[in-house]
């Protein structure tokens, strides 16, 4: 049996129940290099056959591709599954960056294109995937409640929002959930958007939970990343940064070793042990590392592994941002 996880409520005051572990799609579509959409297709299936419900994509991923992958792979098998995505950041057909929109007349149309593209009548849960800082938030997640109501979406969720977004959102429409970036390596949210979660009783979905691929301890220096990449241009990946923060992965590794496990297996088994209320989308393309992933249910660190891993993991300690500036600057409105 899948372990499940609780996010928060919707209006009606149904509780969202996910497998503790779901499943990030966006690398299979853009991002990461090595797109094979047949070794995507066969992971998603692969993963519903282990028990995993939870799925995460957005309508940026692959300029809606991802979106179709992920319809595709499901389709005749869309019950009980968990769908969830994301709206907001505008990209051209050819791939720009167009900007952030979160006016209602947006919200709408674009749940529309997800659904057709997912090819269901449904979207168990909707996200904003940046804060638009020229719409009020209410005005967004009222558009958002509006699709509630219409019976096309089941949940809401924001992404990436700051504590006093979440609290005005909260407001207007019950939040589910909250998807941001939370790992051994990025511990920021402990400090106030965590605690105003637990607060409200909004769930937490952390995505990158691997720190991209860099805790497995697979990625030793900046060649080892492929030149179309995106990691090529993030700032702890940069030849002076990774070599600082691979400094930090020997401790997951050697906790590892000492468990015959991967390094991959300690660093979602911290995320797991951090609340019955977080359940971590691993993002992976290929079945192999999906069940290795999903041996991280089995493990359960130690009171001393997990405070050596705090005491190592601390914000201070890794170099680098997350994102390039102009990204960071669309993070925590």
């Amino acid at each position: 049996m899948m372990q499940q996880r609780k996010l928060g409520r919707n209006a009606a005051g149904e509780s969202l129940s996910v497998s503790a572990l779901g499943l990030g799609c966006m690398g299979m579509s853009e991002f990461y290099a090595g797109r094979d959409d047949a070794e995507s297709v066969a992971t998603i299936q692969l993963a519903i056959d282990k028990g995993v419900d939870f799925f995460d994509t957005a309508d940026m991923y692959g300029v809606g591709k991802n979106e179709e992958l992920l319809g595709s792979a499901i389709k005749g098998r869309r019950d009980g599954l968990i769908i969830a995505t994301k709206f907001g950041n505008m990209r051209s057909a050819e791939g720009g960056f167009l900007g952030i929109n979160g006016k209602p007349e947006y919200v709408k149309a674009t749940a529309e294109a997800s659904l057709k593209r997912l090819n269901i009548e449904v979207i168990d849960l909707y996200y904003q995937h940046r804060v638009d800082p020229n719409v009020p938030i209410e005005d967004t997640v009222g558009a958002m409640a509006d699709l509630v109501r219409q019976g096309k979406v089941r949940h809401l969720g924001l992404s990436e929002a700051s504590a006093a977004t979440i609290r005005r959102a909260h407001k207007v429409f019950p939040i589910t959930a909250l998807q941001t970036e939370y790992s051994l390596w990025t511990r920021d949210i402990e400090q106030d958007i965590l605690p105003t979660l637990r607060e409200l009783g909004i769930g937490l979905v952390p995505y990158s939970p691997l720190g991209r691929g860099f805790l497995t301890g697979a990625l030793k220096s900046a060649a080892d990343i492929p030149a179309d990449d995106f990691r090529k241009n993030g700032p702890r990946f940069s030849d002076e940064n990774l070599p600082k923060n691979f400094a930090l992965v020997k401790t997951v590794e050697d906790i590892a070793a000492a468990r015959k496990i991967t390094a991959a297996q300690v660093a979602l088994a911290w995320v797991l042990a951090q609340g019955a209320d977080v359940a971590p989308i691993p993002g992976t393309k290929r079945r192999t590392y999906l069940e290795q992933n999903l041996g991280a249910l089995d493990v359960t660190l130690t009171a001393a592994e997990l405070a050596t891993l705090n005491k190592t993991f601390t914000p201070e300690a890794v170099a680098g941002t997350r994102y390039p500036a102009a990204a960071m600057a669309n993070l925590n409105r």
